[in-house]
């Protein structure tokens, strides 16, 4: 019954204890009031599954207040669906429909984070339960209140119930994040005039405690609303300034200081302190952050103005001013995820980056389903695959008239994985743990008879067995357990015998068989390949874009925003398919392969494209077009290899990377006639070099998923956990 997942900070015995308690107090506390004290055997019946759906089913992230927060936001969906559940259910064609539309709606909404995610399956199980007999539309008010009672106390006890302590959040991680990049600045603006590698280490430290892995995933900023796309905009800015810093180019000797360096990195410096007072709650001022923005644009007009002595000091400039448009970044983006919609986002800032500043929530999630709507979006696949087995079961079972077929439904939920092996070996475990759950069960019914208050005795040590095992143990126990606890719930409802274990069976293993159809019909690879396919088309996609954007440099001309919609796409697909990569075990594949650093990489691309194309400016000149054009050639052919290697099937994806290009000597020479857009354009190619390097590393995990490491129905689990979340880069997600 219960959904494996790979909430790793979620599956501690300590945690699934807590959880297992308050299921069981809830869910026995509203059937006992319902049944015995009321004697409204049917307001009992959806008092106890919905507080069972949305505690065990669901895989709600973050601490009992946390999924209280989004079981109380949840409540109105589920009346509605009750209420939908309990009309279509009059004929098996409506029922079929119904089951067909919603279960993929509810499956889809994975695409919206880990919160949606999470209460999809139990929100699942709410419209499959009035679906089947008997059919009362007359009854509604009494499921309706018996729900509403049954969460209520699920409530209460997910908040007074052995509260658990929140841990760091993505924000105070951020904060963090910004302190160290301050104190990195100010080191940078004292002799040497650069970093210590004790600095630089730590930097990159700082930069990897924000990978999304790395926070729990109810801290994860993977939603669609406007803070949380902020808050992902800035993290992704704020390690982009991290790399900025450390890969900052010494000063031309002698090492002093060039003009307004001292100036830029005392605002630098200040706007970033600002930044992380502001997102850990010590502040809230901004003046450092507007008087950065005004320092950006002059000293960008003043770098058009006057051409450099030196290529060193020209790198040295350009490297400063995309210093600065980091910080800015990463202070626009503290502000919208503190401030939401009252935060003041200048109107020509960064051409359309904070796209969704000023935007409201429902325009917002329009724009990340929207973006997720189509047979490539791995969040697309999963729905299609669970609502058309949902709907197959809820055809045998009215067409056949499968006695207790909710059963059915509920073992094609909650046995379903995103992959055809996982499913089939899912299903394997269950069928043996449901078999020898109704063995006992058979036993019990018949040892006990019609004896109803030894039922009620034992459901709260059998259910709180079920739920404190099953989690830990596998699928099996918990399958097998829940036969036990769902045959002493229905023996206080009518009396039963040994049979009903027989029913449960049929049910799971009619259930179990229509997944394994499904699984391997739909998509059964489930994002292994997707992943492979959407990385390779994001890498080639980024290699076009940085020769489309390198002869727009050369050619010089009016600055303009481009038409960067297709790296956006290809950015979407990739952070999707990584999310639910995560959540999957491990198969054979490329362990040098860094998928969060060719996210990275796709952000750090769309970003400097639109800024060099924005920016404007003249020509190159002859001499300085050949040099840039060889540096982006370079680039481009290492993304294009790396497309092909990640593309290819695992196996054979071992030969390496070509090396990047040698040496700085064609740029050392001096830049004559060359604008300053030349050196921006060059410190952004070496620094789309530095990327593709991380990505091809062996020292830089993609995250941690153990063999057993899978999703719960649908995908659910950890499904927005992205790479930075879509949103950052101004993608449609």
């Amino acid at each position: 019954m219960c959904a494996e997942h790979d909430g790793r900070a979620d599956r501690g015995p300590s945690v699934v204890t807590r959880r297992a308690l308050r299921t069981t107090l809830s869910a026995c506390a509203s059937f006992f009031v319902c049944l015995y004290a009321l004697d409204r055997p049917v307001a009992a019946t959806y008092a106890l599954f919905a507080a069972v759906s949305m505690a065990a089913l669901s895989h709600i992230p973050g601490t009992g207040r946390q999924r209280a927060a989004v079981m109380v936001r949840a409540t109105p969906t589920a009346w509605v669906l009750l209420t939908l559940g309990t009309f279509l259910a009059i004929r098996t064609w409506s029922a079929v429909v119904g089951m067909l539309l919603i279960g993929f709606f509810l499956a889809f909404v994975a695409a919206a984070g880990p919160r949606a995610a999470g209460a999809a399956p139990g929100l699942q199980l709410l419209y499959i339960l009035p679906c089947f007999p008997p059919y009362a539309p007359g009854t509604l008010g009494e499921r309706l209140l018996g729900a509403t009672f049954g969460l209520l106390l699920l409530v209460l006890a997910e908040v007074f119930v052995l509260p658990e302590e929140p841990g760091p959040t993505y924000r105070r991680l951020a904060a963090g994040v910004c302190d160290t990049a301050a104190r990195c600045v100010a080191e940078l603006g004292r002799a040497p005039y650069a970093l210590s590698a004790a600095s630089a280490e730590a930097a990159r430290a700082a930069g990897e405690s924000l990978r999304p892995f790395r926070t729990d995933e109810a801290d994860r900023p993977a939603g669609p609303g406007l803070r949380d796309r902020a808050l992902s905009h800035a993290g992704l800015a704020a390690r982009t300034l991290l790399a900025r810093l450390v890969n900052l180019p010494p000063p031309p000797p002698p090492p002093v200081p060039m003009a307004q360096e001292p100036e830029i990195l005392t605002a630098v410096g200040r706007a970033v302190s600002e930044s992380g007072a502001l997102l850990d709650g010590r502040a809230d001022a901004t003046e450092a952050a507007d008087a950065l923005r005004r320092l950006r644009e002059q000293a960008a007009a003043s770098a058009a103005r006057e051409a450099p002595a030196t290529a060193a000091r020209g790198r040295r400039r350009a490297a400063l001013l995309e210093v600065m448009d980091a910080a800015v970044a990463l202070a626009t983006a503290t502000e919208l995820a503190v401030r939401g919609r009252r935060a003041r986002v200048p109107e020509d800032v960064d051409s359309g980056r904070f796209w969704y500043a000023g935007q409201r929530a429902p325009r917002l999630w329009w724009h990340r389903l929207a973006g997720h709507a189509g047979p490539r979006s791995v969040y697309f696949q999963n729905a299609v695959r669970i609502s058309l087995a949902l709907a197959a079961a809820r055809t045998i079972a009215g067409v056949d008239s499968l006695p207790h077929g909710f059963w059915a439904m509920l073992a094609v939920l909650s046995l379903t994985r995103t992959t055809a092996a996982q499913t089939r070996a899912t299903v394997r475990v269950a069928i043996t743990g449901t078999m020898l759950g109704a063995l006992v069960t058979g036993l019990l019914l018949a040892l006990i008879g019609s004896h109803t208050t030894v039922y009620a005795i034992a459901l709260p040590f059998v259910m709180f067995t079920a739920f404190r095992v099953g989690p830990v143990r596998g699928v099996g126990w918990a399958q097998g357990l829940f036969t036990l606890t769902v045959a002493f719930v229905f023996a206080q409802l009518a009396p039963v015998t040994w049979q009903l274990a027989e029913v449960r069976i049929l049910d799971v293993i009619i259930g179990s068989l229509i997944g394994v159809v499904f699984g391997v019909l739909a998509w059964p690879r489930g994002a292994q390949r997707e992943l492979h396919r959407a990385v390779a088309l994001l890498l080639a996609t980024e290699a076009e874009t940085v020769e489309r954007t390198t002869a727009a440099v050369v050619e010089g001309g009016p600055g303009h925003v481009p038409d960067d919609r297709p790296l956006q796409h290809a950015l979407t697909m990739a952070e999707s398919a990584f999310a639910q990569h995560q959540n999957e075990p491990r198969t054979s594949e490329n362990p040098r392969t860094d998928w969060h650093a060719a996210m990275m990489s796709g952000h750090h691309v769309l970003w400097g494209s639109r800024r060099l194309f924005v920016r404007g400016g003249p020509a190159v000149g002859p001499a300085n077009s050949v040099r840039l054009d060889g540096r982006a050639a370079g680039v481009a052919t290492r993304m294009r290899e790396a497309a092909e290697r990640v593309g290819a099937a695992p196996a054979e994806a071992a030969n390496p990377l070509g090396e990047p290009p040698s040496g700085r000597s064609a740029a050392d020479e001096p830049p004559g006639v060359s604008s300053p857009r030349f050196f921006a354009a060059l410190a952004w190619l070496d620094s789309l070099n530095v990327d593709v390097d991380r990505m091809t590393g062996s020292d830089h995990p993609s995250g941690p998923t153990g063999p057993n490491g899978a999703s719960g129905p649908n995908g659910a689990s950890g499904a927005a956990g992205s790479a930075g979340g879509g949103a950052a880069g101004g993608g449609p997600s």
